[in-house]
């Protein structure tokens, strides 16, 4: 943990106006995401023609089944190798946040699921160990994981070619973060409307929300999430 040095301290009328002049920047901030946000809506949307079919806590279904009767469906690309013991402890960080809000999203006309390259059974016992109720499928016996970009063959890991964040670059391991949107009209067509990975997920982490409101933020003097632990692994 950093030490903050010695910071200014004001008045609480020289505070005030320090927060109101800082309160313009932001409105102006909330301004412009709502700008993005709509412009991310308007984006063009790709059909999704491959049938992809997954292992789950209700069997095998498809990508159209998997919306459980809503038109829109947020899929997180939960990094677990099928030969990790265990899921990605940053993953599970995003998880921890979006666990409880699902019921939420669902009376907005949106379900959300997280599926991973691991087999079925690896992720049960998983999802057990963290508590979590949130639906997960397995995506072991298709292509959906490599057409989306966040499993990598063992070639690409080594020559460090991997196509992630929308160019090729250094994946640096064989599974990626990452949050695909999908939406199915009323004819059952699927389309595929946005997708966003590395840093591009950090909006979606409340918990780092909340830390860029502290003096010392995260904290993390460049070296990234160093820090994160599953949610059963901190010290007490």
């Amino acid at each position: 943990m950093t030490n903050i040095p010695d910071h200014k301290i004001v008045s609480e009328s020289e505070w005030t106006e320090a927060r109101k002049q800082f309160l313009i920047k932001e409105k102006e901030f909330t301004r412009l995401r709502d700008q993005l946000n709509q412009q991310r809506r308007d984006l063009p949307w790709k059909a999704v023609d491959k049938k992809y079919v997954f292992d789950g806590p209700d069997g095998r279904q498809t990508l159209q089944e998997l919306f459980d009767g809503k038109s829109q469906m947020i899929v997180y690309h939960f990094m677990f190798d099928p030969d990790w013991e265990a899921a990605c402890p940053h993953c599970s960080f995003w998880a921890d946040n979006f666990n409880d809000i699902i019921i939420h999203l669902n009376h907005r006309d949106v379900s959300m699921i997280a599926v991973s390259h691991a087999p079925y059974d690896k992720i049960l016992q998983y999802q057990k160990r963290m508590g979590w109720d949130f639906k997960w499928v397995s995506s072991r016996d298709t292509d959906f994981n490599f057409d989306y970009h966040v499993s990598f063959t063992q070639e690409e890991v080594d020559k460090k070619q991997a196509f992630y964040n929308f160019k090729l670059q250094d994946s640096f391991d064989s599974e990626r973060e990452g949050v695909s949107v999908f939406y199915k009209d009323k004819t059952g067509k699927v389309f595929h409307t946005y997708s966003t990975y590395a840093r591009g997920i950090d909006m979606l982490n409340t918990a780092y929300n909340y830390l860029d409101l502290t003096p010392k933020g995260r904290d993390e003097n460049g070296q990234g999430q160093f820090w994160v632990r599953r949610h059963d692994e901190y010290d007490k």
